[in-house]
């Protein structure tokens, strides 16, 4: 399966650089098996939600990952953390970066690291600290690591759900972001069930696909938990035909992880690496809301084999691009701050 078939072209003034306010006010493109597409807003996804519906959200929360800090010959770097290894040790992404190793890195407030590994893109480093004071001082002098499309400043105090719980992730789910407090509360009026689960958003989401034929493209593992509770009122909601719906690609991706073959979730934590794409058959999600992904990535490929197992067709489904060119003829905005899309 090619990237190419992957790719379209979007004006760059449609990447949206700040959220709608308030947030539930942004624009939602409804895609339903065998109907045409729908044109609403966020807050009138309670139209096509029915009573007993389960809403699964990411609850992860993000954290300032982004540091900045100097080599001894004083030259700039940026060090974007990715996971805590414990002990003082992290994986890292680094950017204007070229030495050996063991080079001492120099942050802010005392703080020093050394790299002590690397694989592929990612450097492994030894702080100087550890533990709560390392967390301490990491959060003191670290920013908010939003996408490299977004130039808004102030964008960072957006970049979090309002429902936002357990620290872990470098993005944030994105596809929660159009929920507001009175529009949950609205829904839960409405029968609508909400229940968190949690994936720790790292590399494996946004890393960019290389290989041309798509099916040699490795996930990196990330993070992820499911709690006993959790699995009982999905089973249960499965058990009586009620829909699962996920509200963002990382809890799709959490939850046909942790399905067996007969679609049974099973509790418990691990470490996920599912990458879907046309072919997949999902075993859990009955429908997905989500945001307009970027060209020949992860996220767009998951919604491609999304549509493609809701509408039995085999391969790319002509349907998804030519219905995110249909939302750029709309000018709807795309990527983490744009719209939402609700597949059904």
């Amino acid at each position: 399966m090619n990237i190419s078939q992957f790719d379209y072209h979007l004006p760059k003034q449609l990447i949206a650089q700040r959220l709608v306010s308030p947030r539930d006010r942004c624009r939602l493109l409804v895609m339903q098996t065998k109907k045409k597409n729908e044109h609403r807003r966020f807050s009138d996804i309670i139209s096509y939600l029915h009573k007993g519906d389960v809403l699964v959200i990411n609850d992860t929360k993000v954290f300032p990952a982004r540091i900045h800090a100097k080599k001894e010959t004083g030259g700039k770097v940026e060090v974007f953390l990715l996971k805590d290894l414990g002990n003082g040790k992290w994986q890292i992404l680094l950017k204007h970066y070229r030495t050996a190793m063991n080079t001492p890195l120099i942050f802010p407030r005392g703080l020093q690291a050394h790299i002590i590994g690397r694989s592929d893109a990612v450097w492994t480093i030894r702080f100087n600290k550890k533990g709560k004071a390392l967390r301490t001082v990491l959060e003191k002098i670290g920013e908010t690591p939003t996408p490299p499309y977004i130039t808004a400043s102030a964008a960072a105090k957006e970049y979090q759900t309002v429902y936002a719980k357990k620290r872990g992730s470098v993005a944030a789910p994105t596809a929660g972001f159009h929920f507001t407090r009175p529009l949950m509360a609205s829904l839960k009026k409405q029968g609508i069930l909400f229940v968190p689960v949690t994936l720790h958003v790292g590399l494996g989401t946004f890393a960019p696909v290389k290989e041309t034929d798509i099916t040699l493209h490795k996930m990196h593992k990330e993070e992820a938990e499911l709690s006993v509770g959790a699995s009982r009122i999905l089973n249960r909601a499965k058990k009586d035909g009620r829909r699962v719906i996920a509200v963002g690609t990382t809890a799709t991706r959490l939850l046909e992880s942790f399905s067996d073959a007969r679609g049974t979730l099973r509790p418990g934590e691990k470490a996920v690496d599912l990458f879907a794409y046309p072919g997949y058959r999902f075993s859990t999600v009955d429908g997905m809301i989500t945001n307009l992904h970027l060209p020949k990535s992860t996220l767009l490929m998951l919604v491609a084999a999304f549509i493609a197992h809701k509408d039995k067709t085999r391969g790319v489904p002509k349907k998804l691009l030519a219905t995110y060119r249909e939302a750029i003829k709309k000018k709807y905005r795309f990527y983490s701050f744009g719209d939402a899309m609700l597949i059904l």
